[in-house]
This record gives C-alpha cells, structure tokens and sequence, in this order.
C-alpha cells in the first residue's frame, strides 16, 4: 500500500511557485496579493485562515487577511467584496466558509469578482469547467487530480466512484476524473446499497462529511482512495476522515492520509490559482 503524501506532493508544487513568484517584482514590479476574509472566531475556519496566510508567506505571495464581526450585516459584507473587486492592487479574494446563516453564501460567491475569484466557485467559472470554456479550477478538486498525476495514477480507461455532489467537490472533481477519459458513477450518502457501487471503484474519492463511512467491506483490492473528509472520530475525539484508514488500506494500492492527504493540496493549488489570476491580469 502506498500512502499519497500530500504534505510532500503540495510543498513540491509551492516550491516551483516561489521560485516563478521571485521573478515578479522584476518582471511585473509587484507579487501576487490574496485577501482572506473571514467572518467570526470559528476554531476551523481560524486554522483553516492562518495556514493559508503562511502558504502565502512560504510562496512569496502578499497576505491580507480581514476578519469581520459576526453580527456584520450582509449588506457591508457584500460592500466589502464590492471593495476588494475594484482594488487593483487585489488579484485573488476568498471568503472562508461557513458563513453565519444571516449572510448568504450564494450572494457573496456571485458578487466576488470572476477574476479574483481563487476558489474557482463563481457561477461562471463552475460554467466554464462543464463547458470547456476559459475558468478558474475549484482549489481542492484540482488538488486531488494532481495527487493523482504526481503519484503516477492515471484514471484514464479507470473506473471511479465520487460520492458526494457538492459544486466545490464532488461535481467538479467527477467532471474533471470524465475529462481525465475515466469512467465516473456519481453518488452520495443516501445512494441505495452503497457498497455495491463502491467495490466496482478502482479511484475512489469520498467526500461526504461522515466520519469513517466508507470501511473495508466497501471496497476492492486494488482500489486507489482518496478521502476528501476531515471529521472528527466520535469515539477517539481525534481527526479523521470520510474512510475508515485502517480497514480500508488493507485493501487499497494507494490512499490519502487525514491529515496530511488532500488538505495540503488545496492550499497549495489555491497559491496556484492566485498565481494564476494575478498572471491573467499582468501579462
């Protein structure tokens, strides 16, 4: 069994960023800027925001991070976004979820800037992914395809089982496992029999939020598994993931770890897709 290190896969890829980005001030006068805006002091969403500003640090690319009050009404909220898309010193901008319920996801994803948007989850880049027009990759579903590619796993003529259909992850990534020529069976946590349906799976990514679902008995010899979760073990109190680790890599060729497994990659692909938006704007 191989464990697919996205800590050592994601510092790689931030590696050959830094070294692009120290050429920026002398090609183009500046680095790439990311705002990083949170609402609030959920413990998550504090980590999830602080390990984004020290990617930004280890590539060389300049932070803002702005954290505003929970009671912020949508209105300034959606001001503040508004603010950023018109700074042309801003080339990449992402709202850390979860939102508080009084201020609508949908309103601040479509308000920010197409351009800026690094997460690649505006209506119009999740267009263009489907219909092969120029967009912007979500973060962590191009996280994962490039886990695939540096460990050697290729899904072209494969059988893959993506359960979850969130527009972050799981639609996105079946789309993008259909253009790699595999063959994709798209589900999700209600699917009736599920264990029929993944032990046809030879990629399996999981992304539903349920802590260790997916066991042992799910799955083939052979399969290559990919655990989008991060849970918390009910029983240890402990990080966990989507897929039980433990029975399911006696099974399995290759897996992600969580911690340690796709988490990295997303953060090192949004350094990439900050890179990416801030090239689009200078060159």
């Amino acid at each position: 069994m191989t464990l697919i290190d996205g800590r050592a896969i994601s510092a790689s890829l931030k590696e050959s960023l830094a070294a692009e980005v120290k050429t920026f001030p002398e090609k183009y006068g500046r680095v790439p800027h990311l705002v990083v805006v949170r609402v609030g002091e959920d413990p998550a969403s504090v980590v999830y925001v602080r390990n984004k500003a020290k990617a930004c640090a280890e590539v060389g690319i300049r932070n803002t991070t702005i954290v505003k009050d929970e009671s912020t009404s949508e209105e300034d909220f959606l001001s503040l976004i508004r603010e950023l898309n018109a700074d042309d010193t801003v080339d990449g901008i992402l709202v850390q979820l979860p939102l508080p319920r009084h201020i609508s996801e949908a309103k601040v994803i479509e308000t920010i800037d197409r351009s800026k948007d690094v997460d690649g989850v505006h209506p119009y880049n999740v267009a263009g992914l489907w219909q092969k027009t120029p967009h912007m990759e979500p973060c962590t579903p191009k996280g994962i395809m490039h886990l695939l590619r540096a460990s050697g796993i290729d899904p072209k003529g494969k059988r893959a089982v993506v359960i979850g259909r969130s527009n972050i992850v799981g639609l996105p990534v079946a789309k993008m496992l259909l253009d790699a020529n595999a063959t994709v069976t798209l589900c999700h946590s209600r699917t009736v029999d599920m264990p029929s349906v993944t032990r046809q799976a030879e990629i399996l990514v999981v992304a539903i939020g349920r802590p260790k679902m997916i066991t042992g008995d799910m799955v083939s010899d052979g399969v290559v598994v990919i655990d989008v979760g991060m849970d918390m073990d009910p029983e240890t109190g402990k990080l966990c993931g989507d897929v039980d680790f433990d029975s399911v890599a006696t099974k399995a060729t290759a897996i992600t770890p969580v911690p340690g497994g796709v988490g990295p990659m997303t953060i090192a692909c949004l350094m990439q897709n900050t890179v990416e938006c801030f090239l689009a704007k200078v060159s």
